[in-house]
């Protein structure tokens, strides 16, 4: 049995060196079709799959990053500007932070007004943070100017504006924003730009503006010890939903925690949208593969119709000339799948280090095509087209049955 199998490989090996030396007329043009048509399918895989993974990757950061993982207030805001406020005292945060998978808590604060320049007036949300808000991902998207420091013992009057609110109202860095809220009575706070952030959304960039909590408390008459609610922070998003639900059994019945994907639904949707895009072109490239190798192989037991004859009358079974075309077939999957994994990581990392290929912003949150490889990913398209491959082609191998030594001898 092993001189057999050794046998069939020591012949589909000199059958792939005859076409790599182009001895064949047929075979050594299909092989290359065969094994470009194999390099395309791996390409247009690994780069769906990185960029889909880049986006969703991308724009979950920037909307966690304005509003972490969790949001934690009260059952009556019902997503108002202006909430009632909780007390989340240390034996509540001290519970929340103890939940497994929990990194972090930001208390905060909302409050609506409208900036008043000479010439423009334009509405806004100032967003009261405290001196634990997440600095690294305003870091990341700060376009001038720096971060205001909220750790003072005393309020700071700086803010961060949205590229989009200075350019509509010409503001600069250390300039003054007058911004008038409308309550009773009417109350005007005068700010200072200390940095300008651009992160791309719209929804986002268009309307908050960062500030120092204690500026909300303030003009809302609430002591130190009340907030519009708690950011929560965790290291796996995964759990997300696990984590949520384990924060509503620990705070009161008065309150609620809701995860991001539950405050902003319409943009994941859009995201979940983008999966099924990407599984439709890996099927439709897994077919092409497929279809491709399916032809190669009829056409390479064609080519060599006279050898399978002479092999049979030497007495080799169906089952071992089957062996013989698969581990020839099987050599053109793996020269096509280690150059389309060649040039579709090459591109991928040549787009995330230069980003060459723009994006209209206003459209899809981000000026350029995000990449993220996620290996468990690519290692799955391998084996997963490998797979389908090999699968396809034993049906048509089974034409090997049929062939008539007698006849296959005389084939021309």
């Amino acid at each position: 049995m092993r001189n057999r199998v050794n046998l069939e490989r020591f012949i589909a090996f000199r059958l792939i060196k005859r076409r790599s030396a182009n001895k064949s007329r047929l075979a050594a043009p299909l092989y290359r079709i065969a094994t470009l048509a194999i390099i395309i399918s791996m390409v247009v895989m690994i780069v769906a799959l990185s960029v889909l993974n880049g986006f969703q990757h991308e724009i979950t950061s920037k909307v966690i990053g304005f509003g972490a993982h969790i949001q934690l207030s009260s059952y009556d805001n019902n997503n108002s500007l202006e909430p009632q406020p909780i007390k989340p005292d240390k034996k509540y945060l001290e519970k929340i932070r103890h939940i497994n998978g929990v990194i972090g808590t930001t208390l905060y604060a909302l409050k609506a007004g409208i900036i008043k320049t000479d010439d423009e007036m334009e509405g806004s949300v100032l967003k009261g943070v405290d001196g634990q808000f997440n600095q690294s991902f305003f870091n990341r998207y700060l376009s001038s100017g720096r971060l205001p420091n909220y750790s003072t013992s005393f309020k700071n009057d700086s803010i961060l504006i949205s590229k989009k609110i200075a350019d509509k109202l010409n503001f600069k860095v250390n300039d003054p924003v007058v911004v008038y809220f409308i309550q009773n009575p009417p109350r005007v706070r005068k700010f200072f730009v200390s940095g300008i952030y651009n992160t791309g959304l719209e929804d986002f960039d268009n309307k908050y503006i960062i500030c120092d909590v204690r500026h909300i408390q303030k003009l809302n008459n609430w002591d130190s010890t009340l907030f519009a609610g708690v950011e929560i922070s965790i290291n796996d998003l995964r759990q997300l939903d696990e984590i949520t639900e384990k924060i509503n059994a620990q705070i009161p019945t008065n309150w609620g925690a809701s995860s991001i994907r539950e405050l902003f639904p319409q943009l994941f949707d859009w995201l979940k949208l983008q999966d099924i895009n990407v599984q439709v072109i890996i099927t439709l490239m897994a077919l092409v593969a497929s279809v491709n190798m399916i032809t190669a192989l009829i056409i390479l037991i064609l080519e060599n119709t006279r050898l399978i004859g002479v092999l049979k009358a030497l007495g080799m079974s169906n089952g071992s000339l089957r062996k013989i075309f698969l581990i020839q077939a099987g050599a053109i999957v793996g020269k096509g799948i280690l150059y389309g994994n060649l040039i579709g990581l090459s591109l991928c990392y040549i787009q995330y280090y230069f980003h060459w290929v723009k994006l209209d912003e206003a459209s899809y949150y981000i000026s350029y095509v995000p990449v993220k490889i996620n290996w468990l990913f690519i290692f799955l398209a391998n084996v997963g087209t490998f797979l389908v491959c090999i699968l396809a082609m034993i049906v048509p191998s089974r034409l090997l049955a049929k062939i008539s030594p007698l006849k296959a001898i005389r084939f021309q």
